[in-house]
């Protein structure tokens, strides 16, 4: 079994990277499809997988485990390394890898997605620097001083503004402001879709302005995608570091991936109907 996976771990590799391949499986398709884009080489790539769980049924076994990817990339004379942890299911009946899935999470629906106004003063100064100390430190982990989600990819993100000085205020309402407190926090705190509407409708406090490029954006800000285009947001990043051109690479959890293009048409999630929202962060200084 182990054997198996490792063989086609090994074929994936020689997908991202040998280019007389054809047969490319849709992550390969995609992830070089978005560097031709990006005039971006993949010197080379690395795979580690590690086992989470077996879960026999009869001749079947299901093995959860996760794979972690390290592409190896160049852009004009500018290098940079690119992470990815994809959690992925194999299916083995009789002991032959008959099928091998990534699992794509979707976040839970919730209430409270309102617009946040609010006359309540609470002054803050945005460190970029922390928030994108905290999102490198974090991307493949998990701060135990916070709760972690299944669909994490939002509490993530909050913990990032806040390590940057985002000060928390509404609670005990969730449906008001943005906090996490007691094992309780607000929607905006750690649902893609309220986070995406808390940032510019809210007035003080953590605050967001729409810009309409994401080149305008700076280290620490974030970018909201609406994967379907069916204007109900599913997943945020933040801005980590910028390529040779000047468009972002970001950090997310869920997939968690460090250093990864912006526009994620590399992702299972991708469609043509995507929509994104870019928000610089503002503060009082």
């Amino acid at each position: 079994m182990k054997r198996q996976l490792l063989h086609t771990l090994n074929e994936r590799i020689q997908d991202f990277v040998d280019h007389n391949r054809s047969d490319l499986h849709d992550k390969a398709r995609r992830k070089r499809e978005l560097c031709s884009k990006r005039k971006v080489d993949i010197i080379k790539v690395n795979a580690n997988a590690q086992v989470r769980k077996v879960v026999p049924f009869q001749e079947e076994k299901q093995v959860h485990y996760y794979v972690h990817l390290t592409y190896l990339l160049k852009q004009d004379a500018h290098f940079y390394v690119e992470e990815e942890v994809e959690e992925r299911i194999a299916l083995f009946v009789d002991h032959q890898l008959v099928e091998d899935l990534e699992v794509f999470k979707q976040e839970e629906e919730f209430e409270g997605d309102q617009k946040d106004k609010d006359d309540e003063r609470v002054s803050f100064h945005y460190d970029r620097r922390k928030a994108v100390q905290y999102a490198e430190y974090w991307w493949n982990s998990y701060n135990p001083a916070y709760k972690s989600f299944e669909v994490d990819c939002t509490n993530f993100i909050s913990q990032c503004l806040h390590a940057g000085g985002a000060p928390m205020r509404g609670h005990p309402n969730r449906g008001k402001g943005w906090w996490m407190r007691n094992n309780n926090w607000s929607y905006s705190w750690s649902v893609a879709n309220s986070l995406r509407w808390h940032l510019p409708s809210s007035n003080v406090g953590l605050r967001g302005v729409e810009v309409q490029y994401p080149q305008q954006l700076q280290l620490g800000d974030v970018i909201c995608y609406d994967f379907e285009g069916d204007g109900r947001f599913d997943h945020n990043t933040i801005v980590t570091a910028k390529d040779a051109y000047g468009m972002p690479l970001v950090n997310a959890h869920t997939t968690n991936s460090r250093m990864r293009y912006w526009n994620y048409e590399d992702s299972t999630a991708y469609t043509p109907e995507i929509q994104y929202k870019f928000y610089r962060i503002e503060d009082d200084s």
